[in-house]
């Protein structure tokens, strides 16, 4: 932990409005453009009820990590509450499978700003996005949470006039709602999944505890608050969407959105749904490269990674290396990274990452803000759950990466003779 008052402390400057519109940032951004088609295949009829599983977890995560966040304000996360709950390996554990899966996800937000903004060199766009965001986090928080501001006002416009038109749409059909006998237990548990990786963002929050200014008062009340206004978002869209293509019409769907307008006969919104997407997979990278490196920090302070990215920058009072370090490596994935791969590693490692956040709850004391016991219990059940019903080939590669981080903290603990 810093020391008040030293150089290596970064400065407290967000409150509340500033912290809710950074987790909207992460929350609301490429997963709503993208994750519904893969999901409608996953569950068929059964995708509203995936939904609504995929934000049960994430409230129980939310909650979890709220308590935990007031009570450990500094940056880090789920790696600080493990390591002061449930020991140092933990918190190691935590940490990494923040880094792994939360690199993936910059990728993949990295790519869907190249998909939308120029198909024919996605990859090409996505380094340069990668750059630029890099950049403006490098100057300073306080600019970061002004772009988001920006970014998430006109993406919630977008989604809003899509809503409005596909529910006045001639087009629209309630029987597509409901659920049918193409519904099946694995689908639906593997849709959450899929649908949890847009949820994950108020990890943001969390990991920014050392920059909120009154963190015990600010981090409990902005990430319910995100996460509500979230799931209030996904839900509208989810249903409109549904009401025009119907589950089979999403589920073949490109870009389920623009086909969405296009099917309700408001063909004039579909530019105004592509610029919406490349904004909010802008808005997603830009606080996941603030996330991770706040993570990266974390785990420099406590040797686990080089010390020397724990340096913070005199002026700006970022932890400017990490970000670069960071932005470097997002970078290099964005280049060379399949999008479906990115994402499916990334919702594995987030998956494990809020596991470890749940048990550290549940080892709270009613005196240090504990949550209802059976918070904790869903979270870490449901984390678990919905880890293990990805692709086989996320698991595997999510789980091998996971055991070579634990491999390498146990051969740096080894003693040397």
């Amino acid at each position: 932990m810093p020391t008040p008052g030293m150089p290596d402390e970064l400065k407290r400057r967000l409150g509340v409005p500033d912290a809710v519109l950074i987790g909207l940032g992460s929350m609301i951004g490429a997963g709503i453009f993208a994750a519904l088609a893969p999901a409608a295949r996953a569950a068929g009829s059964g995708l509203l009820v995936a939904l609504a599983l995929a934000a049960v977890v994430a409230y129980c995560n939310a909650t979890s990590s709220a308590r935990l966040a007031a009570l450990y304000p500094a940056s880090g996360g789920t790696y600080v509450y493990g390591r002061e709950r449930l020991g140092a390996f933990w918190g190691y554990v935590a940490g990494w499978a923040f880094l792994v899966g939360k690199t993936a996800s910059c990728a993949a937000m990295a790519l869907t700003v190249g998909t939308y903004v120029w198909p024919g060199q996605a990859h090409a766009v996505a380094v340069a996005a990668v750059v630029a965001l890099t950049a403006v986090n490098y100057t300073g928080v306080q600019k970061s949470a002004l772009l988001t501001r920006v970014i998430v006002s006109v993406v919630l416009a977008v989604l809003a006039a899509l809503v409005v038109v596909s529910l006045a749409s001639a087009t629209g059909d309630t029987s597509r709602l409901s659920a049918g006998s193409d519904l099946t237990f694995g689908g639906v548990l593997q849709a959450a999944a899929l649908l949890f990786f847009a949820f994950a963002g108020y990890a943001r929050i969390a990991t920014l505890g050392e920059e909120v200014r009154d963190p015990a008062r600010t981090i409990p009340r902005a990430i319910p608050i995100a996460l509500g206004i979230t799931l209030a978002v996904y839900a509208a869209v989810s249903v409109s969407v549904l009401l025009v293509l119907g589950p089979d019409g999403l589920a073949e769907a490109g870009a389920p959105l623009t086909e969405a307008a296009r099917a309700a006969g408001a063909d004039r919104l579909v530019p105004l749904v592509r610029v919406g997407a490349a904004l909010a997979a802008l808005g997603s990278l830009l606080a996941l490269i603030l996330g991770v490196s706040r993570t990266a920090l974390a785990m420099a302070r406590d040797g686990h990674l080089p010390r020397a990215l724990a340096a913070v920058h005199p002026k700006f009072k970022v932890p400017h290396r990490a970000e670069l370090l960071v932005g470097a490596v997002v970078a290099t994935v964005a280049a060379t990274a399949d999008l479906r791969a990115a994402i499916g590693v990334s919702s594995f490692g987030v998956l494990a990452y809020y596991a470890v956040a749940n048990a550290s709850a549940w080892t709270l004391t009613p005196a240090e803000g504990r949550p209802a016991r059976i918070i904790p219990v869903i979270g870490l059940a449901g984390c678990l759950a919905l880890a293990f019903a990805l692709p086989a080939a996320a698991v595997l590669t999510g789980a091998a990466v996971l055991l070579a981080g634990a491999a390498l903290y146990g051969l740096r603990r080894r003693p040397t003779a």
